[in-house]
C-alpha cells in the first residue's frame, strides 16, 4: 500500500473513532445518529452545488449504498435498544475486513496476496477481541445476530462505494451525492421520534453536527482511498478505529478491563505492519 493510501485511511480511522466517542458521550444516542445523518446530508448538500454530476454509471452504486446504509443505521438504531453497544459493534465491525476483502476479490478481481490476508485477519481479530469481556459475559442470540448482520451491511456498502467511487469520474462528487441523498435516513430516524428530536438541546446540537462533520470526512476519506488501494486493505485499515475507540475509552471514561484491549491494540498494530510493509 502506498504512503498516501496508508496514510488517508489511517487519518479517517482516527477521525472515526473520535466521532464514536462523541456518540458514546451523548444522551441519547439514537437522536445524535439522527444529527450525525443530518450533518452528512448538509454537507453533502453544499458540496453538490459545486460540483459536476458523478458519472451516469456511478449512479446505481450510489442508489444501491443508500439503501444499505439505511439498513446499517436501522440495525445500529436498534441495536442500542436491545443489545449490548460495546459487543456489538467491535464484533460487526471485526468481521467486515474479512467480508470485505472476500467481496473485494469475488467482485472487483481484487485478490490480497497472502501477507496482505495476515494482516487483515490480525486486525479482525484485534477489533473482535476489544468486546472479549462482553462476549463472554453478555453475549446472547439477538445480540450476535444482531452484530453479524450490522458487520455483512458494513461490508456490502464498503465494496459497494468501492466499485461506485471508481466509475464516477470524481470521488468527490460521489461522495456528495451519497452523503444527500442520506437525507432519506434522516426522514426515517425523526420521523420515529419527531418531539424527541425537536427537543434536542444545545449540546445535544453540538455533539452530533460535530459528530456529523468527523463522520462525514472520515467516510470521504475511506471511500477515496479506495480508489489508490484495494477495497479489502483500505476496510481493514479504517477498522483500527475501534481499537482507537477503546483507547479513548480507557483513557477518557475510565473503562474497565484495560488488559485485554491493550492485547487488541497489540494483535491490530501488527496487521496494521503487515499491510503497510505490502
Amino acid at each position: 500500500m502506498s504512503a498516501t493510501a496508508f496514510a488517508i485511511v489511517m487519518s479517517a480511522a482516527v477521525l472515526h473513532a473520535l466521532w464514536n466517542a462523541l456518540v458514546k458521550a451523548a444522551g441519547d444516542r439514537g437522536m445524535i445518529l439522527a444529527l450525525i445523518a443530518t450533518g452528512h446530508v448538509i454537507l453533502g448538500g453544499i458540496a453538490a452545488l459545486f460540483l459536476p454530476l458523478p458519472e451516469p454509471a456511478s449512479w446505481p452504486y450510489i442508489v444501491a449504498s443508500t439503501i444499505i446504509h439505511w439498513l446499517y443505521y436501522f440495525l445500529i438504531f436498534h441495536a442500542y435498544r436491545m443489545a449490548d453497544l460495546s459487543l456489538v459493534y467491535p464484533i460487526s465491525r471485526g468481521i467486515a475486513p474479512v467480508l470485505v476483502g472476500l467481496g473485494g476479490a469475488f467482485w472487483l478481481g481484487e485478490v490480497l496476496p497472502g501477507q496482505a490476508w495476515a494482516g487483515v485477519f490480525a486486525v479482525s481479530m484485534g477489533v473482535v477481541l476489544v468486546s472479549w469481556h462482553a462476549m463472554f459475559s453478555r453475549a446472547s442470540a439477538p445480540s450476535v445476530l444482531i452484530a453479524l448482520a450490522t458487520g455483512a451491511t458494513i461490508a456490502a456498502y464498503s465494496v459497494v462505494d468501492g466499485a461506485g467511487v471508481r466509475l464516477s469520474g470524481g470521488s468527490l462528487s460521489y461522495i456528495a451525492w451519497l452523503f444527500l441523498l442520506e437525507g432519506c435516513v434522516v426522514i426515517w430516524l425523526v420521523s420515529r421520534r419527531p418531539l424527541d428530536f425537536l427537543r434536542m438541546g444545545r449540546r445535544g446540537l453540538m455533539i452530533g453536527l460535530a459528530g456529523g462533520a468527523a463522520s462525514a470526512t472520515a467516510y470521504g476519506l475511506a471511500i477515496h482511498a479506495k480508489t489508490l488501494a484495494p477495497v479489502g486493505l483500505v476496510s481493514a485499515l479504517r477498522e483500527t478505529s475501534v481499537v482507537i475507540a477503546a483507547g479513548i475509552g480507557v483513557i477518557w471514561f475510565g473503562e474497565r478491563p484495560w488488559k485485554p484491549r491493550l492485547l487488541a491494540a497489540a494483535i491490530v498494530a501488527c496487521g496494521i505492519g503487515l499491510i503497510a510493509l505490502i
